[in-house]
């Protein structure tokens, strides 16, 4: 399985799980949600995350998502990026881990 990751806070993704969809800000703005891959949260971290606190990461199967998945180069970075059209299932999500044990495993 190609994992795909999306950060957020614990309290967000309860009141996601009790409403049984996960819907963020940028789909509500962009009409997506972003997400990046395992070699790409450090830098989605320190550039949007940083300094926050009560972080987890969502650690999603994209074969069990209901909304498409589009790998897309939003700024030009010259890196795709994981997009997901639509809300995401609690059930697409196989782990919940708190951000500071994804970061530390990548150092």
């Amino acid at each position: 399985m190609t994992e795909i990751l999306r950060i957020t806070t614990r309290e967000f993704w309860e009141k996601a799980v009790a409403l049984g969809e996960f819907r963020s800000d940028d789909l509500a703005a962009e009409g997506f949600i972003h997400c990046s891959t395992p070699e790409q949260l450090s830098y989605v971290y320190g550039k949007f995350y940083q300094g926050q606190s009560g972080l987890v990461v969502l650690r999603i199967d994209p074969e069990k998502l209901q909304s498409p998945l589009v790998w897309e180069n939003p700024h030009e970075t010259l890196r795709l990026f994981p997009h997901v059209y639509g809300p995401i299932q609690p059930a697409a999500v196989v782990d919940v881990v708190p951000i500071e044990d994804m970061i530390s495993k990548e150092t």
